[in-house]
């Protein structure tokens, strides 16, 4: 077997059989550890088309549990197309491996193709760990996951069965279950009728889950962001256009990058320039704008010295630069 995550796969002294056989499709039962609950019926069809087509060119992978009775290890869609197609054998490959073996490569098998709900990946990870005694890193590192990716999908394993229900029948995507997290088991099952029949999206999912605990809405904290970042960005179009010539003239050479455009909208374009209209008026402002400007340029190395005085009409700044630096 290609497997090695956790000992599974390892040479069996010779026991193993690698040849392909033919075994009656009746002597097989699925795999009792299939992590998946749903199979895609349609694409089970098209699998037994392409089947009966061109034949089966991957044998399914069995184990012999008892005599003359065989347990899926890998291969169930395929199981199943065979099955659609009423055939009496069945190409496989025996191997003989342990419960826990067979049950934990099935796991893995599944978790490799990447074709399992949240919900499915979440029971097989939970599986997987109390099979061979794992921790959540030592599961993560054989996975080839992080910790908390793991630790994510475990925690979906918390939501009541209805919910965990709902997701596997793709009736509520796995953001809504993670929304109803911090609910109690009758608030769950509330939240759920209510996501299903009003056809909530996430975002307003949350916003009731919020209601319900008494916390800020996350539409509201979002407009809040959304809000602070665009008055940030809306404070550095307003800067004087003086300034962003002089400090891009004061940068040294190692330091020079070429300079990208920036593109605005034109009703964006007419706000700025009012901005810049009104603040510019205000001395204070001008007075500051040089300041930075002679900041800049001293941690540029620049030897600047400055006076400064304030009299009663007007703002007075002697700036003296050595002309040798």
């Amino acid at each position: 077997m290609a497997f090695s995550l956790f000992g599974i796969g390892k040479d069996h002294s010779g026991d193993t059989k690698n040849k392909v056989v033919e075994i009656k499709v009746e002597q097989i039962i699925p795999n009792r550890y299939q992590p998946r609950k749903v199979f895609d019926q349609d694409g089970i069809r098209e699998l037994a088309q392409t089947i009966d087509e061109h034949g089966l060119l991957q044998p399914i992978v069995v184990r012999e549990y008892e005599s003359a009775k065989y347990e899926i290890i890998a291969g169930e869609r395929r199981y199943r197309a065979v099955k659609l197609l009423n055939w009496e054998t069945v190409p496989a490959i025996v191997e003989k491996m342990s419960d826990k073996e067979t049950a934990s490569l099935a796991l893995i098998e599944n978790l490799q193709r990447s074709q399992l709900s949240s919900i499915e990946e979440a029971q097989a990870y939970r599986q997987l760990m109390d099979l061979n005694h794992l921790t959540q890193s030592a599961l993560a590192k054989g996975m080839g996951k992080s910790q908390s990716f793991v630790a994510n999908k475990l925690r979906l394993l918390k939501l009541i069965k209805p919910v965990q229900t709902a997701i596997l029948d793709h009736r509520i995507s796995e953001r809504h279950g993670r929304a109803m997290l911090d609910l109690d088991e009758k608030q769950q099952r509330e939240m759920l009728m209510r996501v299903v029949n009003e056809r909530l999206t996430v975002r307003q999912t949350e916003d009731e889950v919020a209601k319900t605990l008494g916390r800020p809405l996350p539409s509201e904290l979002a407009k809040q962001r959304a809000e602070k970042k665009r008055q940030e960005l809306a404070d550095l179009e307003g800067t004087p256009t003086e300034e962003i010539e002089v400090e891009e003239s004061l940068k040294i050479p190692s330091q020079e990058k070429p300079k990208k455009k920036v593109k605005a909208n034109k009703q964006h374009k007419k706000a700025s320039t009012s901005k810049r209209s009104s603040k510019a008026s205000d001395g204070r402002l001008a007075l500051n704008t040089i300041k930075k400007s002679i900041k800049l340029a001293t941690d540029n190395g620049f030897t600047i010295t400055t006076h400064e005085k304030d009299n009663d009409d007007t703002y007075q700044l002697v700036i003296e630069i050595p002309k040798k630096q």
